[in-house]
C-alpha cells in the first residue's frame, strides 16, 4: 500500500503557514482547520513543520511571550519527507526511527500533501480488517 492511497482517500489539502508567521497565528490556523500541525513555508520551500507539541514546548521554555515569537524559532526536528509512491511501511519506519507524528509528501519537489501517524494508523487498521474478512469468508467456503 503506497502513501497515495491515503491521499486519495483523505485528499490533498495542505495547510501551511509563513515562517514568519507568529506561533499565536499557527495555534489559531490549527484550531481554525482543527489540525495538528503545519507546514512551515518560505515562498515555495518547505522550512519545517511546527505542531501543538512545539508550540507547548515554547510556552513552557518562554511563557506567553512565545505567542510572539515567529513559527520558525519552533520547529520540529529535522525535515524528513515522503513520496506518494512511497510505501505505508516506509512511512512508518520514517516516524518511528526520527519520533515524527507527521510528513509532508513531496512529489517533483512540490508539496502534494500530508501524512499523520494517525492517518497510516487508520489505513493499516481498515486493512488488515478487509484481510481477516477475506480469511473469514474463504474458511466459511471452505467448510
Amino acid at each position: 500500500m503506497s502513501i497515495q492511497a491515503i491521499l486519495d482517500r483523505k485528499g490533498r489539502g495542505v495547510i501551511t503557514i509563513n515562517r514568519s508567521a507568529t506561533l499565536k497565528d499557527a495555534a489559531e490556523q490549527m484550531v481554525k482547520n482543527g489540525i495538528a500541525a503545519l507546514i512551515v513555508t518560505s515562498g515555495d520551500v518547505i522550512a519545517g513543520i511546527t505542531s501543538e507539541r512545539e508550540i507547548v514546548r515554547a510556552i513552557a521554555n518562554h511563557g506567553e511571550r512565545a505567542l510572539a515569537m515567529p513559527v520558525m524559532e519552533a520547529l520540529a526536528p529535522g525535515i524528513f519527507r515522503i513520496a506518494p509512491q512511497d510505501s505505508l511501511k516506509q512511512a512508518m519506519n520514517l516516524m518511528t526511527r526520527h519520533r515524527v507524528r507527521h510528513l509532508p509528501v513531496v512529489a517533483d519537489g512540490k508539496l502534494v500533501g500530508i501524512v499523520s501517524i494517525g492517518d497510516i494508523i487508520k489505513r493499516r487498521v481498515d486493512d488488515l480488517e478487509m484481510e481477516s474478512n477475506v480469511l473469514r469468508d474463504v474458511y466459511i467456503a471452505a467448510r
